[in-house]
């Protein structure tokens, strides 16, 4: 899904502009061929970011005998999943006690998908390597800094909250100043939290490379420049044709409201990101991240962090609005203030960078649903199957995704079909404009939370208020 870059005239060059990963993926970008016209086919999926690569390649990894045709508006790793700041973690966008309280769920279930997500990382790196695939994967974990009192308490919470779970040191630890310090040294750290289970990755590298695993290795088939103009029962009509198949599989995250009768599946909002050029040893000397950990801290209004393999520090986070009607353009993609305020937090983190020069400035939609609680599932009286509202936490959720899927589509009884987040459907959002009050109201709240504890030096109550509408139990 999206619209359309470039064309005939300059092949890939358009593409190549759409972020940092873009530019420097070994990759000419030039599509591939639309659909040839009417087919048929066992799967058809409507995307070619990561969920749509992730079905595909596991169902025809375990049964090289079906026809499974992916459809992409653009070029894969168009979306979310070419343009991310490049996190593959355990996070999952709801808690372990929303995952709990989900019809059919329990504690054991809930810890089960914590498991099966945690598994997922590995799991990355280990198609990365069966494949081929140079995506610069390094499981350096993630430290999440506490820099005021109010953001250390918020860290001692978590990991009480992890230790009643059963989790341990080596899933999630406290670190005192000096142990943060030691890992990333940034202005005001009190403390933080350190987990492992996170790799720092170059996503376009990902998700290019397995759509050549998908297409050239498994016997797949990836159509790009088809634009979808409805997905139904057994059937995908797009602008080249229509695909007929058992099972229609939607993987189009933040694209979905473009749908038609998906307007209010997920709201998009939108993640910026910037990247400096390559720094200097000494400058990272000073800085940290020695092991490549990615990294946040624990305000309310998300950044997050990773230093690349080629040495750039990439650095992105919320802060633009909501779109009136779910609208999805490429203008959105970059905003100046926002990529000011990202650049202005980053060298307050580090003031050695001040100075240094920005050389990629990129954004994109991600999906968020009403509950915050991603889902994969498959109808099977419609044969209609999807996966998506990862809230930005897509990267290892999508391969997740897609092995359910697989099982699903295979009619395979397993582990991961009966995770709580298999076949969860969250309800549609309010209609606009109640929509956009409520969406930008939830992300002027987290920035509030933010200032709230900056001056009160205490645990906000906007927080607390707001936690149970994204993620929180």
């Amino acid at each position: 899904m999206g619209c359309a870059l470039s064309g005939p005239g300059d092949a890939g060059a358009g593409y190549r502009s759409l972020s940092l990963w873009h530019d420097t993926a070994p990759d000419d970008w030039v599509p591939r061929d639309p659909l040839p016209g009417d087919l048929n086919a066992d799967v058809a999926v409507v995307g070619a970011g990561f969920t749509g690569l992730w079905t595909a390649y596991y169902l025809l990894r375990a049964d090289p005998t079906l026809r499974v045709v992916v459809l992409e508006q653009e070029t894969a790793g168009f979306g979310a999943s070419g343009r991310n700041g490049g996190w593959c973690s355990a996070l999952f966008p709801a808690s372990l006690d929303k995952l709990a309280g989900l019809p059919g769920s329990d504690r054991d279930r809930a810890l089960a998908q914590h498991a099966a997500m945690r598994d997922s990382v590995d799991e990355v790196g280990r198609v990365c390597a069966a494949e081929g695939i140079d995506a610069h994967f390094h499981k350096g974990g993630t430290v999440s800094l506490a820099r005021s009192r109010a953001q250390l308490r918020s860290a001692r919470v978590e990991v009480a909250d992890a230790r009643a779970w059963g989790r341990g040191d080596d899933e999630v630890a406290l670190l005192d100043r000096e142990g943060a310090v030691r890992r990333l040294a940034a202005t005001r750290t009190l403390g933080g939290t350190f987990t492992p289970d996170c790799a720092a990755i170059h996503p376009a590298r990902l998700v290019r490379g397995l759509a050549r695993a998908v297409e050239e290795t498994r016997g797949g088939h990836v159509y790009e420049r088809t634009r979808v103009t409805a997905i139904e029962p057994h059937r995908v009509r797009t602008t080249h044709g229509t695909v007929r198949a058992d099972v229609v599989v939607r993987a189009t995250e933040g694209y979905t409201p473009r749908l038609p009768g998906h307007r209010r599946t997920v709201a998009p909002v939108y993640s910026l990101v910037i990247a400096t050029e390559p720094l200097a040893d000494r400058v990272w000397d000073e800085i940290g991240l020695r092991d490549r950990e990615t990294f946040t801290d624990h305000r309310h209004l998300i950044i997050y962090g990773q230093r690349t393999d080629d040495g750039r520090m990439v650095f992105g986070g919320r802060g633009a609005p909501y779109h009136f009607g779910s609208r999805v353009r490429p203008g959105f993609d970059r905003d100046p203030r926002v990529f000011a305020a990202l650049w202005s937090t980053l060298t307050a983190m580090f003031p050695v960078l001040d100075g240094t020069r920005v050389t990629h400035a990129w954004g994109g939609p991600l999906g968020i649903p009403r509950d915050w609680c991603a889902s994969v599932g498959l109808d099977r009286g419609t044969g209609l199957g999807w996966a998506g509202g990862y809230v930005g936490d897509g990267v290892s959720t999508t391969n997740l995704a897609g092995r359910t899927l697989r099982d699903l589509v295979l009619g395979h009884d397993t582990g991961l079909t009966r995770l709580p987040w298999a076949d969860h459907r969250s309800r549609r959002w309010e209609p606009e404009p109640l929509r956009w009050l409520g969406v930008n109201a939830g992300l002027r709240a987290m920035d509030l939370a933010d200032r709230e504890e900056r001056l009160t030096r205490r645990p906000s109550r906007v927080a607390r208020a707001i936690a149970p509408l994204v993620g929180g139990p």
